[in-house]
């Protein structure tokens, strides 16, 4: 059902963190991939990803790695992201209400956990990624923004989207690309 895609350099640490958080969702069923963009990854990052059953692509290929994503879901997600338990089934939910035309977007992101929620001030002078909440899309969307896009950041800014019943606790402050 789902392709995991995360734009990966070297925070090793980062990418086993949300490793560690898509296991019962292939255990599930529901995670069939992981792809891992390469920007820049050490050679530790490379050990993580090829211990986890990851495929690893060049930054230069996203476009063909959407394409020949296993999904019909893509979740990109940041290395250092942690989705919390719920996720699984708020992704099913999701998928189902869109299959049945009952969702206002196809596009969807987790909620900050409460633990992570900036406040007022914190949010008015941020400036946000747009893969900080994680970012679910259909395949078919996903591989027409891959077309114009350089990166996952470029396929997931803009997209009108709805917000999951279900927490995420975002990458580090340090971990995130700029």
């Amino acid at each position: 059902m789902l392709t995991v895609l995360m734009e990966c350099g070297a925070d090793d640490q980062g990418v086993a963190a949300t490793l560690a958080t898509l296991v019962p969702g292939a255990v599930e069923g529901v995670v069939r991939e992981v792809v891992l963009v390469d920007r820049e990854m050490s050679p530790d990052s490379r050990k993580v990803a090829d211990h986890a059953g990851c495929r690893i692509v060049a930054a230069g290929d996203l476009r063909q790695a959407v394409a020949a994503a296993r999904g019909e879901w893509l979740l990109l997600l940041e290395p250092g992201a942690r989705l919390q338990p719920g996720w699984i089934e708020a992704v099913i939910e999701h998928a189902d209400a869109v299959a049945r035309g009952n969702a206002r977007n196809p596009a969807a992101r987790f909620s900050r956990s409460r633990a992570d929620r900036p406040s007022l001030f914190g949010r008015l002078r941020q400036s946000r990624s747009a893969l900080v909440e994680g970012f679910l899309m259909p395949k078919q969307q996903a591989v027409g923004r891959a077309q114009a896009a350089s990166s996952l950041e470029a396929m997931a800014k803009g997209v009108a989207v709805v917000t999951l019943p279900a927490d995420i606790r975002p990458a580090p402050r340090q971990r995130r690309r700029s």
